[in-house]
């Protein structure tokens, strides 16, 4: 519970540490972007519930995937494949600043 507790703690202070930067507020604020058009995509073309929406944008991003949902359409289709190039890139940009934060918020 104690190494739980202080992985945390330093999952905290990195964020914290990479909110600071400029690099990390930008890829943030790119990906509420991507999330926000993607889930009024799904909703609109798709039909999926706003919930639903979000939690397959979430789950496409972060590459875990969303094994129940395959869009139907062949625009759901083309802008899925456009969402995934462009949203996992910034996906793991930002990824990469918060591991960068941690490592450099304990010097």
């Amino acid at each position: 519970m104690v190494s739980f507790i202080l992985t945390l703690k330093r999952l905290v202070g990195g964020l914290w540490h990479a909110f600071k930067e400029k690099d990390f507020q930008v890829l943030f604020v790119l990906i509420l972007l991507i999330l926000l058009s993607g889930t009024i995509f799904y909703t609109q073309v798709e039909g999926l519930s706003v919930l639903d929406s979000l939690y397959f944008c979430v789950a496409t991003l972060s590459t875990v995937g969303h094994p129940d949902f395959v869009p139907q359409t062949g625009l759901g289709k083309i802008f899925t494949i456009i969402y995934i190039i462009a949203g996992t890139g910034l996906f793991l940009g930002l990824i990469l600043r918060v591991a960068y934060g941690i490592m450099t918020s304990k010097k």
